[in-house]
């Protein structure tokens, strides 16, 4: 049986800490803007100086996705991605840098492949495991099951709605990593990303040993050092999405910029207070 990557993601964030930094976490659809163009575009990420690659698998209706994504998405689907895309990506990103590549999807898509398929074959892929956003902690057994038989993370997003309590029990049920969704509402670039933050991730670290990563609103190298002063690791995904767009199909200028973006993040989040 094939086993994923979940130690090699628990390593990389552990190596972070060690260095007295936070890990820098990028976000990027595949098929986006093509499949190859998407596995190349991660791979400058990485070599610009990202520690992990979170691969979102494109859905139609991305509730928790502000317009960036949700344009990348819909290019991504009107090129025909499939689930089979999104595992060659993570497979392609993973061999190429030896570094943790997760998926991030909505639970629909998974429902219907399949949890055994899909875990299996993310296993096989090399990847490091998933983050689950809309996915209900107390109806995650089955998945938790099948990910820990195939050494794949299961990570949760919470939310500054979310109670202590209710922290506590998500915290029990993930691996990996936590995703504290810097403040409410859908992915972006934001102003500020501050004190709710902040707070988020205070709470949540006293609930649990996992990192905690935040992620919702990080644009830039500024806002990369503020947020890596209190949490584990910096998840930055819409700006990087926005690079690509704002190069209108010129790949290598796509690549240059996400590479460069990656590389000023990288230094912020090493940066810390």
């Amino acid at each position: 049986m094939t086993t994923g990557n979940i130690q090699l993601l628990s390593d990389t964030l552990a190596k972070a800490k060690a260095e007295n930094r936070a890990a820098l976490i990028a976000y990027l659809p595949a098929g986006f803007p093509t499949v190859d163009g998407g596995i190349a575009a991660i791979k400058a990420v990485f070599d610009g100086g990202a520690d992990v690659v979170e691969v979102g698998l494109p859905h139609s209706d991305p509730v928790l996705d502000g317009p960036v994504i949700q344009t990348a998405d819909d290019i991504a689907l009107r090129g025909g991605v499939k689930i089979a895309d999104v595992m060659r990506t993570v497979k392609e990103a993973h061999e190429a840098t030896g570094k943790p590549v997760l998926v991030m999807t909505y639970w629909n898509p998974i429902d219907r492949y399949g949890i055994e398929r899909f875990t299996e074959e993310l296993a096989a892929a090399g990847g490091a495991g998933c983050i689950l956003p809309d996915l209900p902690v107390q109806e995650s057994a089955v998945w938790r099951e099948h990910a820990d038989k195939h050494g794949l993370a299961t990570v949760f997003v919470v939310a500054p709605s979310s109670r202590d309590e209710r922290l506590a029990t998500i915290t029990a049920a993930g691996s990996g990593f936590v995703y504290a969704a810097s403040l409410m509402g859908v992915t972006g670039t934001r102003e500020s990303v501050g004190e709710q933050a902040a707070d988020l991730v205070r709470r949540t670290r006293a609930t649990s040993e996992l990192p905690v990563c935040v992620g919702l609103g990080v644009s830039n190298a500024v806002q990369a050092e503020e947020v890596a002063g209190f949490a584990d690791g910096v998840i930055v995904g819409s700006a990087f999405v926005k690079r690509i767009l704002d190069a209108g199909g010129d790949e290598a200028a796509a690549l240059g910029a996400v590479r460069e973006l990656a590389a000023e993040l990288a230094e912020g989040v090493r940066r810390r207070k």
